[in-house]
């Protein structure tokens, strides 16, 4: 049987779990596929569960939910355990976490969503730099220090550039560019260095540019397809939603991203996350819009759970409901989570013996 992976934060996590339990279910389910969804004891706190408390009672929160879903993480994968649905958590649990197990957020834009070949892999270095800082208090000061490294550098850029990767993304020749984005000019010339010695050592020409350089030639010009974008987080998280609009034609709220981790003990176990945050405003009142999560589920299914077919079963019928405007109000509609999630449902069939893919009903 195969196990996946759950976590659940505060706010709507609950609802978004809920979506993401129902349609994995429902997919193994018509496949025959046994499938177990394992969840993780805790419910993490969000952004907004913690506010009202003092700040040292916020941080040590912050570091029982990190050291809690770092443990699970790892127990996941020590059981070979590839893959794990994680609803909103609080940001600064989960960047604890990704700097201990070295993760890196990869996004693929710009192509039909989850296919396999976008203009733009965005992939994310959420293992050094500020985000993965640690904080000390005094009266009146915080205190934030943060560290870069050659090796995490490299294991980044290595990601990036895995032959399987590139292959699987574009099967026609791999990656045309691969550009980065970080703010070197403040780490007295370390990074460039660093840059030039992966550069050599894969053979191919890696541009190291400011962030504002890389928002101006998109501005003016765009990124050619197949370009590979290397950004440390503080450039990447915010520029994100807008990579999106450029060259994915969508929403954050419709769209899920993966995380995958550098760390050999956990190497194994992929992270797939919506991109829209907790909602809190949201929270037990059927709102929330559920795409990302139906889309994240067929991923899953697909990828890990042995459906083959299943995310595209799931376009169609997500292409179906958009053409009747069976939506939720942050998109414009007036349907209920539950009433999309069941309409996604309602257009999927059932294969028949032999098939390879779940077909998606008229």
């Amino acid at each position: 049987m195969t196990v996946v992976g759950l976590a659940v934060g505060r706010g709507t996590g609950a609802e978004v779990a809920g979506v993401f339990e129902r349609v994995l279910g429902h997919l193994a389910g018509a496949y025959g596929v046994p499938v177990r969804v394992e969840r993780a004891e805790r419910v993490y706190h969000s952004y907004v569960s913690l506010r009202g408390e003092a700040p040292e009672r916020i941080a040590a929160l912050t570091e029982e939910d990190a050291a809690h879903y770092e443990g699970f993480c790892r127990g996941l994968a020590g059981r070979g355990v590839s893959a794990v649905f994680r609803t909103a958590i609080n940001a600064q649990s989960l960047y604890l976490v990704r700097q201990r197990l070295r993760a890196v957020k990869v996004d693929g834009l710009g192509g039909p969503p989850g296919g396999v070949a976008p203009e733009l892999l965005l992939v994310r270095d959420q293992a050094q730099g500020f985000y993965t800082g640690e904080n000390r208090h005094e009266p009146g000061r915080v205190v934030r220090t943060m560290e870069f490294s050659e090796a995490i550098t490299d294991e980044v850029i290595d990601c990036a550039l895995a032959l399987a990767r590139a292959r699987l993304l574009w099967p026609g020749g791999g990656a045309a560019r691969v550009v980065m984005a970080y703010k070197f000019h403040l780490l007295d010339g370390a990074l460039d260095d660093w840059v030039r010695r992966a550069a050599e050592r894969h053979g191919v020409e890696i541009r190291l540019c400011q962030p504002d350089t890389v928002n101006r030639d998109l501005i003016a010009h765009g990124l050619p397809s197949r370009t590979v974008v290397v950004a440390g987080n503080e450039w990447a998280d915010i520029m994100h939603v807008v990579l999106l609009d450029r060259f994915g034609g969508e929403r954050q709220e419709s769209r899920f991203t993966e995380n995958v981790h550098l760390l050999p003990e956990v190497a194994g176990l992929v992270e797939f996350q919506t991109v829209h945050g907790s909602a809190d405003d949201l929270e037990g009142r059927d709102l929330v819009n559920p795409v990302a999560t139906v889309r994240a589920a067929a991923a899953v299914a697909e990828r890990h759970v042995g459906c083959a077919g299943a995310v595209a079963a799931v376009e169609g019928a997500l292409a179906g409901l958009a053409a009747r405007g069976v939506c939720t109000a942050d998109v414009g509609g007036s349907a209920s989570t539950g009433e999309v999630v069941a309409g996604v449902l309602a257009g999927l069939g059932v294969p028949g013996p032999g098939a390879d893919a779940l077909v998606a009903g008229a």
